[in-house]
């Protein structure tokens, strides 16, 4: 089965859980487990940052996050289909109630920065307090530009607001922007000049478990504060913050692997589309910047081919887009530690098959 539905599906590998075992513990809540102090001080300063908090999931580093930076009434910008803003079940309003003001945003994921300017609310006790910019980098696999970052985490200081990066991809984006070079540098860069980073460790890094809030030791100080409040303190978390560390220690390079499998895959696809008489003109493979692409497939042939592909042992995920054209149904595939080359053909030959 060639699994392309999201890199959260990764498995340990052997290495990785050798790792988990071997791993000295203690109680993180009384802040004795070495594993984990090991894992935050690694990331902080792998990263630029003071210090780092490990919690169990992306979802719980951005609402601490949110929860921290902004009070009860105080409003958050963020982008529609931001996951803060969409994909974490409203828990910012409902948990922090912190306003969300959501800002359209280009189709790579930047909000234009005239657009944050004019929705910054004045001091004015009939409006909420705007109090944080949030960016999301990558954003559908986009990759949002190194200038781009440092000009929205200048505007936020300019007008004394706060800044959060949700970076469950940052280390995918570092990668595609190293092109080569070093991609913890290019990491570094991307943070430079933010109050907080969210960065996912179960994703693409490979982790079975775990995310990392970064920022500054009064930061987290207070973060540790609504980690607990949320629910998120664990006690010999060791175990599983050995597979962080294993992960950002050997698996941030290996990233482009994934990223050379879905440029692969989009272009195959898209070869595959023209080849085939079925799929001509209904089916589109857009470009891939680093480990996930989409593809568009007409509604009258949407059915078949989605069961084809899962006949074929190529299991993906849709729904419905409404495009220029209309609507259609769209495929997200993630490339990922456990997706081979001989995945990426095994689907390519399911497409030109149909």
């Amino acid at each position: 089965m060639s699994d392309f539905r999201s890199d959260t599906v990764t498995l340990p590998t052997p290495a990785m859980k050798q790792a988990m075992m071997e791993a000295p513990l203690g109680d993180d809540v009384m802040g004795e487990d070495p594993t984990v102090n090991l894992l935050q001080e690694t990331a902080a300063a792998m990263l630029g940052f003071e210090a780092a908090l490990f919690a169990p999931t992306g979802t719980q580093t951005n609402l601490i996050a949110m929860m921290t930076h902004c009070q009860r009434g105080e409003e958050a910008i963020v982008g529609p289909t931001f996951h803060t803003n969409r994909w974490e079940a409203g828990g910012m309003a409902v948990l922090g109630s912190i306003q969300r003001q959501p800002l359209d945003h280009q189709p790579d994921g930047t909000i234009a920065l005239n657009d944050i300017e004019a929705a910054i609310k004045p001091d004015d006790p009939h409006f909420a307090r705007t109090r944080l910019v949030v960016a999301e980098n990558t954003f559908g696999g986009r990759v949002l530009p190194m200038q781009y970052m440092h000009d929205v985490a200048a505007l936020a200081k300019r007008h004394g607001l706060r800044s959060h990066i949700d970076g469950a991809r940052l280390c995918n984006a570092a990668v595609a922007l190293a092109d080569g070079g070093d991609p913890l540098q290019r990491a570094r860069e991307l943070c430079d000049g933010f109050d907080s980073v969210s960065l996912c460790l179960s994703k693409g890094l490979g982790a079975p478990v775990g995310s990392l809030l970064l920022g500054s030791q009064d930061f987290i100080r207070e973060a540790l504060r609504v980690r607990k409040m949320l629910g998120g303190s664990m006690r010999q978390a060791g175990v599983l913050a050995a597979a962080g560390l294993y992960a950002l220690q050997h698996h941030v390079h290996r990233l482009a692997d994934d990223h050379a499998n879905a440029a692969m895959l989009s272009r195959g696809l898209a070869d595959a589309a023209e080849g085939n008489a079925k799929l001509r003109g209904r089916f589109t493979a857009h470009p891939a910047q680093t480990n996930i692409l989409f593809t568009d497939i007409h509604p009258e042939i949407a059915s078949d081919l989605l069961a084809h592909f899962d006949a074929s042992d190529v299991k993906v995920k849709s729904g419905v887009y409404r495009g220029e054209e209309g609507a259609m149904r769209r495929i997200r595939w993630v490339t990922h530690l456990d997706v081979s080359r001989k995945d990426v053909e095994r689907a390519i030959s399911a497409a030109a098959s149909f």
